[in-house]
Formats: structure tokens, C-alpha cells, sequence
């Protein structure tokens, strides 16, 4: 574990990874991670090949340490199409362009925390989403039980939509994860929760509409022959077919109101 030493004033100060940061990279991501990464996903970081990332250093450490990783964040660019949310995500699906940033790692040394640094790298990756037009929302997975990492997650305003089941396997035990979204440029999901109520609406009105029909016309049939008995059927309008028609057609058309 590496037990870095924070200064009284730390500056932090954030940049790209770059190779020179692959023995550190790999030190703090074993020792924060139950998940042991290949070392191809390190040579990927720090070379930029399909991920980006950011980390977080001190100024003020002194011998010469001023440059080596204290956090960071790694994230990738993938299509929404192609990923597990697009169900959630309002855009014109005819243009294969439109992407999502996924946050793949995220971490700070324990020495380093309480300094604001995770927020700070999280929102890197906002700015970073939010600066592609073609980006919709930056998203990731965080394991049930790390209630620090959900707290901030909510606090940074990423909505948690999904539980997934058995989306871990460590140790030979499953965990559950949490799927948490931020939309950017408009990629708000297709159905806000103003929009859920007013569905709601349409649907009991359409309801009630419907209902009030069938007795309606119900009560007509009822009430249709008992009238022929006792009146001269001379006074009574037969239901033609275009009568027929007028109703069939009515029903439909309130639907929308």
C-alpha cells in the first residue's frame, strides 16, 4: 500500500497521464482495486490508445515528487448505440456519431483524500463530455457496497438508474453494482420524471375515456329496445352505418386531448 505522505497546504494540480506514470499507475490501482487489471490496460492509458484520463498531483511534495500521481480517473469513448444505455438516452438515433463517455477507474491515494480531488477529476470528465457536441452522458458502474463512491456520485448530481445483479465477480463471490448517469448536450433520459406524470395523466384519462364509452353505448342497447316497446317506432332515429362510423371515429380523436 503506498502511504504517501500528504503536506499540511497540498497543491493539487491536474494534468494527462503519461508513460512516465506506468510503475505508479499500476502501484495505486493494485492497491486500491479488489479488480486486478492487465498490464495491456496500463500500457493503453498512459499512451492514450482509446482511453482518456487525467491525474491529480501535489506541488508542494518535496524531494522531486512534485510530478508523481496522488489520484485519477480513466475513462473511454464509446458509441451509444453500442452501449447498455440507450434506452436512457434522448437523441437523433439516425446519426451514428453519438457517443457517451464511460468512467472506467477513479482513484486517490488515502493519504490525499478529503481534498476534494475525486470530485475535481469526476468533473474533469464532465467538461470533457459536455465540450463534445456529439456526447450525451457520461456514465459508469460502481460495486453496491462503496457508499463513499455512491454519496459522491449523488452529490455530483449523477443519477443512479439501475441496480444490476451479480455485475462483479471477486474473490469467487458476486456483488451488485449501480449504473450512474450524468447527461450532457441534451441527452437527458426520454421520459423526465415531469413527462412520467403526464403519460400517467394521458393514460388514466384515455382510461376513463374508454370506460365511459362502453357504458355509453352499452347503455344504449339497454335502453334502445325498451324504448321501441312503449313509443311508436316512427319517433326513433335507426343507427346507420355512418352514425356507426361517426362513433368509431370520435373515440380516437379524444384519445389526444
Amino acid at each position: 500500500m503506498m502511504n504517501l505522505r500528504a503536506p499540511r497546504h497540498p497543491s493539487i494540480s491536474y494534468r494527462p497521464i503519461q508513460p512516465t506514470d506506468l510503475d505508479v499507475l499500476v502501484k495505486i490501482h493494485g492497491d486500491l482495486f479488489p479488480i486486478r487489471y492487465e498490464i495491456e490496460f496500463f500500457h493503453n492509458v498512459v499512451h492514450g490508445h482509446d482511453i482518456v484520463s487525467w491525474g491529480a498531483v501535489d506541488r508542494n511534495r518535496p524531494n522531486g515528487e512534485s510530478d508523481e500521481l496522488i489520484g485519477f480517473v480513466t475513462a473511454r469513448i464509446i458509441m451509444a448505440k453500442e452501449s447498455e444505455i440507450e434506452d436512457m438516452l434522448r437523441y437523433d438515433k439516425s446519426r451514428s456519431d453519438q457517443a457517451l463517455v464511460y468512467i472506467l477507474t477513479l482513484g486517490v491515494v488515502e493519504s490525499y483524500r478529503n481534498f476534494g480531488i475525486a470530485t475535481s477529476l469526476i468533473r474533469e470528465v464532465i467538461k470533457y463530455g459536455s465540450s463534445m457536441p456529439n456526447c450525451r452522458a457520461v456514465y459508469l458502474h460502481v460495486i453496491s457496497y462503496n457508499n463513499s463512491a455512491i454519496h459522491l456520485y449523488q452529490k455530483m448530481s449523477f443519477l443512479c438508474v439501475r441496480r444490476l445483479n451479480s455485475f462483479y465477480f471477486i474473490n469467487g463471490q458476486h456483488y451488485d453494482a449501480y449504473l450512474f448517469i450524468y447527461y450532457v448536450n441534451g441527452g437527458r433520459s426520454p421520459c423526465s420524471p415531469l413527462e412520467l406524470v403526464t403519460l400517467l395523466v394521458t393514460y388514466m384519462r384515455r382510461g376513463l375515456k374508454l370506460v365511459s364509452s362502453r357504458v355509453w353505448k352499452k347503455g344504449e342497447k339497454n335502453v334502445g329496445p325498451k324504448r321501441v316497446k312503449y313509443r311508436d317506432k316512427g319517433t326513433l332515429l335507426p343507427m346507420t352505418q355512418q352514425n356507426k362510423r361517426n362513433i368509431s371515429i370520435e373515440g380516437p380523436e379524444n384519445d389526444h386531448v
